[in-house]
């Protein structure tokens, strides 16, 4: 059965299939956007939206744990929104990355190859390092430096049907020879 005389939802247009946005509605949804404040954190943009303890991963070097450790240690309210913090407790959070006071086996640069000493790295420190690590390892021609300058996986990954980067293998057929 169908509905008769039913009016379409919106500026629906029947004949052409079109649903046109109002212009109240649609400088609505733009605000909506432009309402979301971005908290600036250690040269990271942190959504204003997001809670502390998920807007904290958003910058490198910072796991779930790590930002666990932040809220406990510093007594922030991990449920409240970033967009709310004060700028006493940003600048906390962002000393406090800095210098980080948590436990060893939290820290992502252990035993460092330059000074032996344990450090906790974030944002451009943390790639420049690691890019800095895979340069030495091409270096000295190691295994993992070998694997890196080569595109392969390093780590013992299978290579027959993963990580072939733009290089497509198929079964070639043999050409039909006509019979005699």
């Amino acid at each position: 059965m169908k509905p008769e005389n039913k009016k379409p939802k919106g500026n629906f247009n029947p004949a052409t299939g079109e649903r046109k946005l109002n212009p109240v509605e649609g400088n609505q949804r733009r605000e909506e956007k432009n309402d979301e404040d971005i908290i600036r954190i250690i040269s990271t943009d942190i959504p204003g939206n997001k809670n502390v303890l998920t807007g904290l991963t958003r910058m490198r070097g910072v796991s779930w744990s790590i930002s666990n450790a932040v809220c406990n240690i510093l007594k922030i309210d991990k449920t409240t929104k970033v967009k709310d913090l004060s700028r006493e407790d940003i600048d906390k959070i962002s000393k406090f990355l800095e210098n980080p006071a948590f436990p060893e086996f939290l820290k992502n640069r252990r035993k460092d190859m330059e000074n032996g000493d344990n450090k906790h790295l974030t944002t451009n420190e943390l790639a420049l390092s690691k890019e800095f690590d895979i340069k030495r390892l091409k270096k000295m021609r190691s295994y993992k430096g070998v694997r890196h300058s080569a595109g392969q996986p390093v780590r013992g990954q299978r290579t027959k049907s993963h990580f072939r980067k733009n290089k497509t293998v198929g079964v070639m057929k043999k050409a039909k020879t006509p019979a005699k």
